[in-house]
């Protein structure tokens, strides 16, 4: 069974929205995306897979666009279920997010994705920047296999 995070999913009609995720690590830091809006938050890199989009494809091209970087060394860590209000896309979803541990490779260019900044973080303050419990549970997984 995939564990849920967050809260139970309520009365809605939900979307069912696919993602994929990454936590980078490289040279004893992390690389997150800080995304200013809805709510200003620290993310782990990554977004929805596109129709015909392998997940694997979806997050080169998400953390490409959300930090900047490229990506190697990509190792499935696992997946979890997540119920919530998606407001860029004006619907309820139930995502089904795949998380991946991955090494950022080399700094293409500036983010591209509006509202989204690259930060490197310290290793120890990853799980607890992070806004969604689902992603800081699979940091402090990521983290203990170090």
């Amino acid at each position: 069974m995939i564990p849920r995070f967050g809260p139970p999913p309520g009365s809605h009609s939900y979307r069912h929205r696919a993602g994929a995720y990454a936590v980078l690590i490289r040279d004893g830091r992390a690389l997150v995306t800080f995304q200013h809006a809805p709510e200003p938050e620290f993310q782990l890199a990554g977004g929805g897979v596109d129709p015909g989009e392998s997940p694997v494809a979806a997050l080169h091209r998400e953390v490409r666009e959300e930090t900047g970087w490229s990506i190697g060394s990509v190792r499935r860590l696992g997946s979890y279920r997540r119920y919530c209000w998606m407001p860029d896309y004006d619907f309820w979803a139930e995502k089904l997010c795949t998380i991946y541990l991955a090494r950022p490779i080399m700094r293409l260019g500036p983010p591209t994705e509006p509202g989204h900044d690259a930060h490197w973080v310290a290793l120890p303050d990853l799980p607890g920047l992070l806004a969604d419990p689902g992603s800081r549970h699979f940091a402090r997984l990521a983290l203990a296999g170090r």
